[in-house]
């Protein structure tokens, strides 16, 4: 019996394979041998950011994004990059106002929550420097992900049936072939790159994230290449002790790079909050293209690495002071986690 097709998102198909052609790719590129993956950040994103790569960006909004990332990409003058907005933020402006970004799937981006919206990427996409490939929900992006992880063409759900989100997705609706009624699947995404930044991980690879995953596990297991960024790098030992906090292990992994405050000025759950300084410091300059350059020459072309940059950001003062604002705020997450026993 064939499937009856009843309608059809207008949206580019972005991140789509074959999944038995994925698994064919992975065999052929992915080792798994339990290996020091440790290298720097700029070494990792020339070795594995390729122009015209779907790239997906782990965390939220502000939370756990690996900026040091996107800092080196603008940095090494990436272009023509597709980016998955699943939840981007500061990271995707900071690319499209880089010039790395040609086309964004938006499921939220454009727009810096409570503190506004973005002027640098929302006059990029305005004047036709970056084109909107397509729209899908928060969960369509989870579960294209997820498709991707389980080695499936598409994952079945009930939402965006019937909204101009479906009619700019890549989604389809079909005959639900047990009650007739209609489905939507959504297509699988295997991104070229996931950048993921995380707690903890060994130099192997195996992560551990403090809190909400938000989608990073599907992420993770959906994307070809994988970069890590990393608060601290801990002994293989510890990760051993507490099995079940490993969310990315080590197999998916193809590079891991030391970096303290590397989501800054976003917020680290558990260890330093947002920089709203800073974040209001880029809203405001963004306004222009002159000032667009202006912060890129001072924060991204103008620094050497990241311990230059967190100097010229505020230092062991500035740091301090969001550790404790964080702290004051919430309940620090990562020590108060463990496996549960017996």
């Amino acid at each position: 019996m064939s499937l009856k097709i009843l309608d059809r998102g207008s949206g580019e198909l972005l991140g789509w394979h074959e999944p038995d052609e994925q698994r064919s790719w992975i065999l052929a590129n992915k080792s798994r041998e339990m290996k020091d993956k440790r290298t720097t950040v700029s070494a990792a994103i020339a070795s594995f950011v390729q122009d015209g790569n779907l790239i997906a960006m782990g965390g939220f909004g502000h939370d756990r994004v690996s900026m040091v990332s996107v800092y080196e990409m603008i940095r090494q003058k990436k272009r023509h990059l597709v980016l998955a907005g699943k939840t981007a933020v500061h990271d995707s402006d900071l690319l499209i106002a880089g010039g790395c970004v040609d086309k964004v799937e938006v499921a939220y981006a454009f727009g810096h929550e409570l503190r506004g919206l973005s002027p640098a990427s929302r006059r990029a996409v305005e004047s036709g420097q970056v084109k909107i490939s397509g729209e899908i929900s928060n969960a369509g992006f989870q579960w294209r992900f997820k498709a991707a992880a389980m080695g499936l063409p598409f994952m079945p759900c009930r939402v965006m049936i019937g909204s101009d989100t479906f009619n700019h997705s890549s989604s389809v609706v079909i005959e639900d072939p047990f009650n007739s009624g209609p489905i939507c699947l959504v297509p699988a995404c295997y991104p070229d790159v996931a950048i993921i930044h995380v707690h903890r991980c060994d130099i192997y690879g195996n992560c551990q994230i403090d809190g909400i995953t938000i989608e990073d596990f599907e992420l993770a297991r959906a994307a070809r290449r994988l970069i890590i960024t990393t608060e601290k790098i801990i002994p293989n030992d510890m990760i051993r002790d507490e099995p079940c906090r490993t969310s990315i292990p080590f197999f998916l992994v193809d590079a891991v790079v030391d970096a303290p405050y590397g989501c800054h000025p976003g917020n680290m759950p558990g260890l330093y909050y947002f920089d709203e300084d800073h974040i209001a410091e880029w809203l405001s300059v963004s306004r222009t293209s002159e000032g667009v350059e202006s912060y890129l020459a001072k924060y991204v072309y103008g620094v050497k690495d990241s311990d230059s940059y967190l100097k010229l950001v505020g230092g062991v003062e500035k740091m301090k002071r969001l550790k404790d604002l964080e702290l004051i705020g919430n309940h620090p997450s990562g020590p108060a986690q463990r496996c549960e026993t017996a």
